[in-house]
């Protein structure tokens, strides 16, 4: 499997505006924002799709979930977010490494789209 886009920025080969890390997972803001706020988080371990999430990935993807929680108060996005995650082709996903986007800074409609 190829180096995705994500790789190479966890790996320091392709800058981005890095506002958060630890040893699991690395957040930065995504370079076509969204909303006024869109930030992704992208574990360190490459996974491609949801579908392609195993049972011990679990404790990753709930620590994503509190890593979003985090930036969210980090960003001052007190009157709420939307944690989007697209699986494969149909659902949306152009970059072939599991990753969270957390968008916020306004409202957000219903249906997304």
């Amino acid at each position: 499997m190829s180096d995705s886009i994500f790789t190479n920025i966890i790996e320091r080969k392709i800058p981005a505006d890095i506002v958060y890390e630890d040893e699991s997972v690395v957040a930065f803001h995504d370079n076509a924002p969204q909303a006024p706020v869109h930030l992704l988080i992208v574990p360190r371990k490459r996974i491609p799709t949801i579908n392609d999430v195993e049972p011990e990935d679990e404790t990753l993807l709930g620590h994503m979930v509190l890593v979003a929680r985090r930036l969210a108060e980090q960003f001052h996005l007190d009157l709420g977010y939307r944690l989007v995650m697209n699986c494969d082709r149909h659902g949306g996903q152009t970059v072939f490494h599991l990753h969270m986007h957390v968008l916020g800074g306004r409202v957000m409609g219903w249906p997304p789209g």
